[in-house]
This record gives C-alpha cells, sequence and structure tokens, in this order.
C-alpha cells in the first residue's frame, strides 16, 4: 500500500512539472549544417534528453561487448555442458556404459564445477565396474558442502558392497551426526540391532523420531520389539524388569504375539493366572495364534490333561471359526485320550473339498495311531501331510523359522520376522479325505468238532484205484478250500507229546 501511495505521488510531481513547463512561453531555436529548427522549450528538452539515452547506449554497449561476448560463450558451453549431463544420466539409467562415460568426459571438460558431473562420473565407473574411480568421485563430493551427505551416502554403499561394515556404520553416522536421515537413521540402527545392542538402538529410534524420519506408530513398533528383546535376554536374571518392559511393549504393539506369549509364562510363573489369562484372552480374539493357545493351555503346569482340554475348550469359543482353536481342541483332547472330541473338532478341517495343512494331517495320525493304532491310516496321513500346504511360520528376509526373532538373522533388520504361510510353488489337487477306521474281519476256523463229523459223513473209497489219476491231477470246480488247522508252537528241544500203545502201557 504504501508503494502504491509513493507511486502516485511521484506521478503526480511530475503532471505538475509538465504542465509548468507547457505554460511557460518562450521558443527554441536551432541552426545545424544550414537548418534551422524552431520548438518549444519542453519538445527541444525532449530531443535533447532522448539524444542522450540513445548516445549513452551506444557507449555502454560499446564497452561492454567484450563481457557480453565472454557471457555468451560461457552461456553456450554451459548449455552443451547441461546437455552432455542429461545424455549421461539418461545413459545411466539405462545402463549403457560407454555413453555414460563418454558424456562423463565431456561433462568434465564443459561443466567442471556442477555437482551433477561427480555424480555422473561416480554412476559410469559403477556401471563399467570401476569401484576405485566410483570411490573417488564419491569421495571427492564429500569435499564440497553442497554434495557431502551424497558422497557419504556413495562411499556407506560402496563400503556394503564391499563387506566393511564397520567403515560403513562410521560413514552412516558422520552422515547422521550432520543431518538425520532416512537411510542413515535405519543404516545406523540396523549395525545396532544386529549387534543385539538395544540402548544404543534405543537411542537411535529416540533421534529419528526427533527428526521426524518415522511415524508414531512405526516408532512404537520399533520400541515395542526392543523392550522384547530385552526382555527375552533378562528372562531367567532378572524377570520382574523383564514383566515390566513386556507390559510397555504390549502397551505399544498389542499385535506383537511374542510379547503376550512371554508375558503370560512369566506372570503364570508368579502365580498371577488370572492376569495371564485375560491377556492372552484379549490377544487371542484379535488374532489367534499357536503361542498363544499354547501358553494358554499350559499356563498350570499342575493341570491335568482333561483340566487342559477345558480350557483348550473355553479359549476357542473367543474364536470358533478360526482353525487354530480346532486344532488346539484336537491337540488338548488327545493328550487327554478324548478321541471323540478330538475327531469331531478336526471333521471340518478334513472334510471333503478341504486342503488340510501338514499341522493337521500330523494330528490326524496321531489320533489314529493313539485310538486304533492303525498303521495303515497313520502312514496314509503322514503321505498327505508331506504333499499338503506348509503352515504359518515366522519368515524373515526369505528365511523361516519356528521361533519368533526381534531382528533378521540375514540381514540384521530390526522387526523383520512375520507370520506368514510359505508360498505354494506348484499347487496340487485336492484329495480325498482316507476312508474311517474299520476293524479287521478275520476268519476263523470252524471248530475240530465240525470238521470232524464232516469228514464222518463223506464215504471213504473203497481202494484208491478206484479213483482215477485225471482226478487226483485236476480238483473239482464246486468243492470249496478247506481252512488250514496250524498246530500250536512248540519249543524246538521238546519232541512232544509220546506215543501211548496198547502194548507199551505200563498200567
Amino acid at each position: 500500500m504504501f508503494r502504491i501511495l509513493v507511486f502516485l505521488f511521484v506521478i503526480g510531481v511530475v503532471a505538475l512539472g509538465l504542465g509548468v513547463l507547457i505554460e511557460q512561453p518562450g521558443s527554441l531555436s536551432l541552426t545545424w549544417f544550414g537548418y534551422r529548427i524552431d520548438t518549444s522549450p519542453l519538445v527541444g528538452l525532449g530531443v535533447v534528453a532522448l539524444g542522450a539515452v540513445v548516445l549513452w547506449s551506444v557507449f555502454r554497449f560499446v564497452f561492454n561487448l567484450p563481457s557480453l561476448v565472454s557471457v555468451s560463450t560461457r552461456a553456450r558451453k554451459r548449455a552443451r555442458g547441461h546437455e552432455a549431463l542429461a545424455r549421461g544420466i539418461i545413459a545411466a539409467g539405462v545402463g549403457d556404459a560407454r555413453k555414460a562415460r563418454k558424456a562423463s568426459l565431456d561433462a568434465k571438460k564443459l561443466a567442471p564445477h556442477e555437482p551433477l558431473t561427480l555424480l555422473l562420473e561416480a554412476q559410469a565407473a559403477q556401471l563399467s565396474g570401476d569401484r576405485a574411480g566410483a570411490e573417488r568421485a564419491f569421495h571427492a563430493m564429500t569435499e564440497r558442502p553442497d554434495t557431502k551427505l551424497l558422497g557419504l551416502r556413495g562411499l556407506h554403499a560402496e563400503s556394503l558392497r564391499r563387506g566393511d561394515h564397520d567403515r560403513a556404520h562410521q560413514i552412516a553416522l558422520q552422515a547422521q551426526n550432520i543431518t538425520p536421515l532416512a537411510w542413515s537413521g535405519q543404516a545406523v540402527l540396523d549395525r545396532y540391532t544386529a549387534q543385539n545392542d538395544w540402548e544404543a538402538a534405543r537411542l537411535c529410534v529416540a533421534q529419528n523420531i526427533r527428526a521426524k524420519l518415522i511415524d508414531s506408530e512405526a516408532a512404537n513398533r520399533q520400541k515395542a520389539v526392543l523392550d522384547t528383546a530385552q526382555a527375552i535376554e533378562c528372562e531367567l536374571t532378572d524377570p520382574e524388569r523383564a514383566i515390566k518392559l513386556l507390559r510397555a511393549a504390549t502397551k505399544k504393539a498389542p499385535d506383537l504375539v511374542p510379547a503376550t506369549a512371554l508375558l503370560s509364562r512369566l506372570l503364570s510363573r508368579r502365580g498371577d493366572f488370572r492376569a495371564a489369562s485375560k491377556l492372552i484372552e484379549a490377544a487371542y480374539t484379535k488374532g489367534p495364534h499357536p503361542d498363544l493357545a499354547k501358553a494358554y493351555v499350559e499356563i498350570r503346569h499342575g493341570d491335568s490333561s482333561a483340566d487342559r482340554l477345558a480350557r483348550a475348550k473355553a479359549l476357542a469359543k473367543l474364536a470358533p471359526n478360526d482353525p487354530e482353536s480346532a486344532m488346539m481342541i484336537a491337540t488338548a483332547a488327545l493328550g487327554a485320550r478324548d478321541f471323540a472330541v478330538a475327531r469331531d473338532a478336526m471333521a471340518p478341517l478334513i472334510a471333503s473339498g478341504e486342503r488340510p495343512t501338514a499341522r493337521m494331517c500330523l494330528i490326524m495320525a496321531e489320533l489314529e495311531e493313539r485310538e486304533h493304532n492303525a498303521q495303515g491310516l497313520v502312514r496314509e496321513w503322514l503321505s498327505r501331510g508331506s504333499r499338503a500346504p506348509r503352515d504359518a511360520v515366522w519368515v524373515a528376509d526369505g528365511h523361516w523359522s519356528k521361533q519368533w526373532a526381534p531382528v533378521s538373522p540375514v540381514t540384521g533388520k530390526l522387526d523383520a520376522y512375520r507370520w506368514m504361510q510359505p508360498k505354494e510353488q506348484l499347487t496340487g489337487p485336492v484329495e480325498e479325505p482316507p476312508p474311517a477306521y474299520e476293524p479287521p474281519a478275520l476268519e476263523v476256523a470252524p471248530p475240530v468238532e465240525a470238521a470232524i463229523s464232516r469228514s464222518a459223513a463223506t464215504p471213504e473209497p473203497e481202494t484208491k484205484a478206484a479213483v482215477s489219476d485225471d482226478a487226483l491231477r485236476t480238483p473239482s470246480p464246486s468243492s470249496s478250500p478247506q481252512p488250514v488247522i496250524f498246530p500250536l508252537p512248540s519249543p524246538p528241544d521238546d519232541p512232544g507229546p509220546k506215543r501211548e500203545d496198547a502194548e507199551t502201557r505200563l498200567y
């Protein structure tokens, strides 16, 4: 607003001055080169002012001509340098090492002071496999304030590629101390967690939170995993501290199953069974898990098998349609030798059209062995389990485990394990369940008296000559095979019962 008022004031003053000059009488005469010019003073003043401006412009152009030529040359050179940089970056992006190297050499000649020139040089060296050249380019970037962080990141990547994790950690720390960034914060955190340095990892997470590199949800998850890792270490030496850490972990991440299961076990050891039960029930309702089921069933070590079955049934009511509940009941029923309950629980999982997992097949094999000792069905269920889909396990970076761990054994990354079902490369057809167990039907030989009576009723031939040789060689098609009666086994050294003849009888 103030500028507008000043502008209006200046315009008013100029208009007032022009009006005064116009109203003043007088004339201006100029004779030059035989010409006479008569005009008013205002017009003459305007012509003089215009001539002065033209002369000053010409004079300035002449004296600035060398600098203008130099500026134009530099502009053309810079444009060619930018063009070379563009060609090189595109070539590096598509993986053309030859064009990227040529463009890098052109850019160094035309635009040696551009930051992108060093970056293009490093990328061209990486594409060509020149690791030493790439490190030289990244080191040159660290000597400039505007590209120092970029150079540190490149040196960090090269150190990791070379396997020098200690130097990579030092470079990441240097970058983190200059300006906390996402890559440096994650690299420092992964290094601390790989070394199981939980306190340093906790400080790194706090630094990342202050720098706003991670959101509150991710930060709470990382803190909960760190609390659980520390609780695992002090589970036996300091259970009270472990309980305190696990309580904080379950508040920050209620879906962290390992923390809930471990906390319930520690509470049950202390005798606080009610709190342990409530904790597992709340977690099982949100997501059924075999670790939660096992911790709930075995919450009292002195319970009988029937008590554990009752607890399994109570927990299964919180998620009645989940397969984990059925397998939990079946496993507890096998321990209590209540085979009917176990079979009823597994019936929906192995019904026709379903694809039971390997764990379900193992439960059915154990059920058939304990109830009927049917080795044929046991082998059939085990064979089917070898072809069945795999059950869910803890998977991290392609590594699977039945036990959860706070860090990945492959990369050392925090909270890398996920509970998931391994992917099947090939899916087989849906198999029908084996038939139900049926007791074997054994043929029982007829009593000896019946065999004797049948022999007496059959007339004995008078002479052997009456029977033809063909009849002896060819059996009658209507005759049925007689059951074979095996004698009772006797020891090898037993000669058997003595033959009693009427002549040698001594009584």
